[in-house]
């Protein structure tokens, strides 16, 4: 089977839930895609109201209270939303990157400390989180176990690699950017895994390709970081499992069996995805959704990762909201129809919106004021399809 580049968009939008919005629970919905990226904290609430039908905001953070949902360092060595059952094997794949990422890097070296030692120091840690503690209150700690020099290189590398929960903190969305609150998740293993046939890796790679295939072992690798020692066994080991597809440019697609592949000319409704989201960085190759021309707008050198309108299942432009509505900026000319239902969207989000942050995403508006400012519109009445 060989699939055309708008099939292709389309079976990545229905793992998405992008093609429908589906009447799930968040918890449920969250495992459907695999996992949100969440290091600011509105994005996994925007991405959850363009997939879920319904959705409410609240229905979110009971979701993070009790822990049916939880945010932690993951793919990418970045913040992740993703379902409890995903956590533990997820985090045991990522041992490599993350661990890797922080005692590698020159501002661990401060902390004086070998990987071994800073195992030591982890399980002291963890065992001091067996309840929510701060950040002041974790670097007492490690003061204490270490000095005073020592103690803040030693949380920056474990804040990341030691198998930490972010716990909630409040209003707008859960979470605050400055003010943060760990715990200790459940136990993954304690040191780092050879390369070679992990478990955890190809259930993350199964859950992979549920969620964003089909796809290429390179796509999986930049998904999650992880080299060819860890993706290739892998793919060898699931390989039964799967089937191979031709892509649009002839090479080799893995997928799974009874995954959704609809017809490429399947609707694809219009949608003002948030900051951050995973379909724009789920793959090595990104033009199922993401045009060529667009990628370097779209995402910056320093990996913020913009706001984008999609219609027709490809991304056409970029949004923001400001306190009284939400403007779009497109690169090509849209039909009134693709307007109005933009407008529709936009009349929606704004509802979600209103009683937690109308602006969201306002700290990083300097993205938006670097865009070409031509065909900039506001979204404000479904009927109206004139330029702002």
């Amino acid at each position: 089977m060989r699939l055309t580049p708008a099939g292709l968009g389309r079976a990545t939008l229905a793992r998405q839930l992008l093609l429908e919005r589906a009447d799930l629970t968040v918890p449920d919905a969250v495992h459907r895609v695999g996992a949100l990226q969440a290091q600011e904290p509105a994005a996994p609430y925007v991405a959850l109201w363009n997939r879920v039908a319904a959705f409410r905001p609240a229905d979110l953070d009971d979701a993070y209270a009790t822990g049916a949902v939880v945010r932690a360092a993951l793919l990418r060595i970045t913040l992740h939303a993703v379902h409890r059952d995903d956590w533990a094997p997820f985090h045991r794949a990522m041992t490599h990157p993350l661990r890797g990422s922080r005692l590698n890097d020159r501002r661990f070296a401060p902390a004086r400390l070998t990987p071994a030692e800073a195992n030591d120091v982890r399980d002291a840690l963890l065992a001091f989180v067996d309840r929510p503690r701060t950040q002041d209150e974790i670097l007492a700690e490690l003061t204490r176990l270490l000095d005073a020099e020592r103690a803040p290189a030693t949380w920056f590398a474990l804040r990341t690699l030691a198998p930490l929960h972010h716990v909630p903190t409040g209003p707008p969305w859960s979470y605050s950017p400055r003010d943060r609150v760990y715990r200790a998740g459940a136990s993954t293993a304690a040191d780092e895994p050879p390369p070679g046939d992990d478990p955890a890796v190809v259930h993350l790679l199964r859950r992979y390709l549920a969620a964003f295939g089909p796809a290429t072992e390179r796509d999986f690798a930049q998904f999650t970081m992880l080299r060819k020692p860890w993706t290739g066994p892998a793919v060898e080991t699931l390989r039964p499992e799967l089937v191979e597809l031709t892509g649009p440019d002839g090479g080799t697609l893995l997928d799974l069996p009874d995954a959704p592949r609809p017809p490429a000319d399947a609707p694809a409704p219009a949608r003002l995805l948030g900051m951050w989201d995973s379909l724009l960085l789920a793959h090595a190759d990104r033009s199922r959704v993401l045009p060529e021309a667009l990628r370097g707008q779209a995402i910056r050198r320093n990996g913020d990762t913009l706001a984008t309108v999609l219609v027709d299942g490809r991304v056409v432009g970029f949004w923001r909201a400001t306190d009284d509505g939400i403007d779009a900026a497109v690169v090509e000319p849209l039909p009134d129809a693709a307007w109005r239902e933009l407008a529709a969207e936009a009349a929606r989000l704004q509802g979600m919106l209103a009683d937690r942050e109308p602006a969201v995403f306002r700290r990083y508006r300097r993205w938006w004021d670097r865009l070409p400012t031509a065909g900039v519109r506001r979204l404000a009445d479904v009927g109206d399809t004139t330029s702002a």
